[in-house]
């Protein structure tokens, strides 16, 4: 009882836990939104673009289907180590490192790489499924988490966003004195996968650094959010699209592929934004 308690003193925010339960356990919430810049208003619902041709969105809806939250472990798996059980060799672990038999001070990462024989590694801890999203009309999901909201012994590194459909439509006209094509053009992008097993057709990752431990607040409010600007259409190259009989350029149509190229290559680079809240339970 003694030791017990000379440990919660230790490890305050361990004793937040009861034995078997998890380290921390994650709140997340996801948005995704469309957001015009004001510098850029060029009037009518048009934003200019670096080009000086001028996008006006009608509609921007996507199928995230889930991000994958991943945590860089020792190799052995998420629970290899628990810093509030030293492993053999150790007598104390706190504040990022153990103290060893030796005298030595020995960071966590460096115990896991030992206690796995090798360097650290990343795995999927939980994944969070998320839905249909109109970036034009936002609102915030609050998924839960497969297996579990209870997260293991980890460190959060990486989320990954699985983008399963995606559906752009709007107009676009050109701001010079002598314009590359004349009025509005009206495009859409419309991407599905073909069958369940297809890939993703976009995918983003966001770096993340969130430990699950005996060291850190328990509860963990994740929040993870998509912005998405008009920036993502600066280097489209508009004059080279090719409308099709009934005027809009189909951008999922052969003829246009390398402009579909440089769009999605353009969303591809774009990396979710992540806010952390710690709590005591």
């Amino acid at each position: 009882m003694r030791q017990s308690l000379l440990l919660c003193l230790v490890l305050s925010a361990g004793c937040a836990w009861d034995a078997g339960e998890g380290f921390a356990v994650l709140e997340p919430s996801v948005s995704a939104a469309y957001s015009p810049l004001p510098d850029r208003d060029a009037g009518g619902g048009y934003q200019q673009l670096a080009s000086n041709f001028q996008v006006r969105l009608t509609t921007a809806r996507m199928r995230l289907e889930y991000i994958e939250l991943l945590g860089r472990t020792g190799g052995g798996g998420p629970t290899s180590f628990d810093p509030a059980n030293p492993p053999p060799g150790y007598t104390l672990c706190h504040n990022g490192h153990c103290d060893r038999e030796d005298g030595a001070l020995v960071s966590y990462e460096e115990v896991e790489a030992e206690l796995s024989g090798g360097a650290s590694s990343a795995s999927t801890v939980a994944t969070l499924s998320v839905g249909d999203m109109d970036l034009l009309a936002p609102e915030t999901f609050t998924p839960g988490c497969k297996p579990d909201c209870e997260l293991p012994r980890t460190t959060l590194s990486n989320g990954r966003w699985a983008v399963t459909a995606l559906r752009l439509e709007g107009t676009v006209r050109d701001a010079l004195a002598s314009p590359r094509f004349t009025g509005e053009r009206p495009f859409r992008l419309e991407l599905t996968p073909a069958g369940a097993q297809a890939e993703p057709v976009l995918e983003l990752t966001g770096a993340l650094d969130i430990p699950s431990d005996r060291e850190h607040a328990p509860r963990v409010l994740l929040g993870l959010r998509l912005d998405v600007t008009p920036r993502v259409f600066d280097a489209v190259p508009w004059e080279n699209t090719t409308p099709g009989t009934d005027g809009t350029v189909d951008l999922g149509h052969a003829d246009n592929a390398e402009v579909r190229k440089v769009l999605l290559g353009e969303l591809k680079e774009l990396s979710p934004v992540v806010e952390v809240e710690r709590e005591d339970r």
